[in-house]
């Protein structure tokens, strides 16, 4: 396969990631509905039905594998897995978290800039901002469970939601990896997603 056949294979993939970034946010959110929710499946559906945490936990995984050390792709989900289980128990205790809804739109823009910059070696500061990233989101999964949702397998559930959509991002982030036309693309898509959630 020639050069030029590749790089328009890869713009042809990047046009349609973000046109895909586009449409999944021109629906309303799904997520926050206020409706209430039971247990585990609950739980495992709350991320997978609004785009600002399905992007934002997408792009986690795949910012692991461009901008964390050889060996250590782990270390980034673990973070905002962390952070996610304590906002998520934050949020069903019924504790307030101000702009909880600004942070979660933030984590998506920042992530997106990451992988548009395949940020190398980003630092403590990508999993610092990892773990604030992680509370907002669980926060916000956590404060629209009910009084009678089992708070244990609804937590339970988002956080297993949460790990295998990390597992395809990692996947996705192993494939792009190589391909900075299609990661560019993937990564513009992201923060155009995150700017549509503001609007």
């Amino acid at each position: 396969m020639t050069v030029a056949r590749r790089t328009a294979g890869s713009f042809t993939l990047a046009l349609a990631a973000g046109a895909a970034g586009v449409l999944l946010v021109s629906e309303p959110a799904g997520a926050h509905t206020g409706k209430g929710a039971g247990g585990v499946i609950d739980g495992i559906l709350h991320p997978l039905t609004g785009p600002d945490h399905l992007l934002a936990m997408l792009a986690v995984g795949i910012v692991a594998v461009l901008a964390t050390p050889r060996g250590r792709v782990w270390l980034a989900p673990v973070a905002f897995l962390g952070g996610m289980a304590a906002g998520g128990v934050a949020g069903l205790a019924g504790g307030a978290l101000p702009g909880a809804e600004y942070l979660i739109v933030a984590s998506v823009f920042v992530l997106g800039l990451a992988i548009a910059g395949a940020a190398q070696g980003a630092g403590d500061w990508l999993i610092a901002a990892l773990i604030v990233a992680g509370i907002a989101h669980g926060h916000a999964h956590g404060a629209e469970a009910p009084t009678s949702a089992n708070p244990v397998a609804y937590v339970g559930g988002f956080l297993l939601a949460t790990a295998a959509l990390h597992l395809v991002g990692v996947g996705m982030g192993a494939a792009i990896k190589e391909r900075r036309t299609l990661r560019i693309g993937i990564g513009a898509a992201t923060v155009a997603a995150g700017a549509l959630l503001i609007a």
